[in-house]
């Protein structure tokens, strides 16, 4: 059995509304009669080193996809650079990818800063900039910028869903929030800010900024701590996550812990934060989680998970990251697939931005749709909590604008 995202079901449901394909005269940078090259980045060292398995689960598609015969009779090439989550490394990796490797896209480039040092060079070379393995809200910007499509749902979003289930869940209730202290965890404040309004003077009694660089973030929870909320809002990263949930048990306060979906990791955040210290923590999530005993017999977690034992077994099958990296890399050849024998730059960017697409490893009802005038395919979440063991599903699905 070839394993792919792409099942029968699925393809069924696939309405991707594009014209035909016709083959160009010249051929684009990238591609030949055998080969395509996509060019990527990932933190494979630094303090984001642990969202480099996307890459890894990434590589391990393309290599099966390339076992069974390739992208209409071409094998992919994919090549990946370490950016160490630093901007300066990414603006370097980008222009050897491509100026030297000569890519036909950039595919899933991680991390909000590194990407924002390249939108404008990458937006200049009229290069595909797709599938940006960041939620940050700028990257919906056809207008300005029409080769860079995100894919995760973006963070504004994430904070207008928390604030709207704030105010309905906890009235009069005070937050502290603890934010990284770039465009990431700032735009998480510009949703939760949004939607708090007049009120949040009020609402928000404490926020505390850490930088990307620092070793932890001890005194940024002390500091919160002593303002004694109701609400804790963490919208950290997954190694500084991890801290605030031990520094939180360390210095016994107990409020309502809500964290950022970038950071539900239970094998790369809970599991080193300590199970029982993380019990009780809630988030969004929209994809299903490996760990939730109802997807046990899910069709197509069951392929996620022959895909993870057959091509990367390496890999920790729990880690949800690792879906990611698998449903990516599916989306992308069906995009490469569809293009046909134009693999011109500009009918990429036609079929990537012309989606209507079930995602079977997401959570049921999440369809990542684009348009020309939408850069943004994934916009629904659904409040979850963890248990100990996993995260438990509740409540229906939600949009940033607070409707069911």
């Amino acid at each position: 059995m070839r394993h792919s995202i792409f099942s029968t079901v699925f393809l069924a449901a696939l309405s991707i509304s594009v014209g035909p394909s016709h083959a160009q005269n010249a051929t684009p940078p990238g591609v030949s009669d055998t080969e395509i090259k996509i060019g990527n980045f990932s933190p494979y060292s630094g303090p984001a080193s642990g969202y480099s398995t996307i890459a890894k689960a990434q590589a391990a598609y393309f290599k099966m996809t390339n076992a069974s015969g390739g992208v209409n009779g071409r094998r992919i090439k994919f090549i990946s650079y370490d950016d160490g989550y630093s901007p300066p490394k990414a603006v370097e990796q980008t222009r050897k990818l491509v100026e030297g490797d000569e890519v036909l896209l950039l595919f899933s480039t991680f991390g909000t800063a590194s990407n924002s040092a390249i939108q404008k060079y990458v937006n200049q070379k009229r290069v595909p900039h797709l599938m940006i393995g960041s939620g940050a809200a700028k990257w919906d910007d056809p207008k300005n910028f029409p080769w860079s499509l995100a894919w995760p749902p973006n963070y504004q979003t994430e904070g207008r869903l928390y604030a709207h289930y704030i105010l309905k869940n906890f009235p009069g209730k005070r937050v502290s929030v603890l934010y990284q202290n770039d465009d990431l965890g700032k735009d998480y404040l510009k949703g939760l800010n949004a939607v708090f309004g007049s009120e949040r003077s009020r609402i928000v009694v404490s926020e505390a900024a850490y930088e990307v660089t620092s070793p932890n973030i001890d005194s940024q929870i002390v500091q919160l701590r002593n303002q004694n909320a109701d609400i804790f809002l963490n919208f950290s990263t997954p190694k500084f996550a991890a801290q605030a949930i031990k520094k939180i048990a360390e210095l016994d306060w107990h409020p309502v812990h809500i964290m950022s979906n970038i950071s539900v990791s239970v094998s790369s955040v809970l599991k080193p934060a300590g199970f029982e210290q993380s019990k009780g923590i809630m988030s969004a999530a929209y994809i299903k989680d490996p760990n939730d005993p109802q997807w046990k017999d899910d069709p197509a977690m069951n392929e996620y998970r022959e895909f993870m034992a057959k091509w990367y077994p390496e890999g920790d099958v729990t880690d949800g990251a690792n879906i990611q990296g698998y449903v990516t890399a599916g989306v992308m050849i069906r995009i490469l697939n569809q293009c046909g024998d134009d693999l011109s730059r500009e009918n990429i960017m036609k079929q990537a931005t012309s989606l209507d697409l079930p995602i079977p490893q997401y959570l049921p009802g999440i369809v990542a749709k684009t348009s020309p005038t939408d850069y943004t395919p994934i916009e629904q979440l659904r409040m979850m909590r963890f248990n100990g063991q996993s995260w438990e599903l509740f409540g229906p699905m939600l949009s940033g604008d607070g409707t069911e």
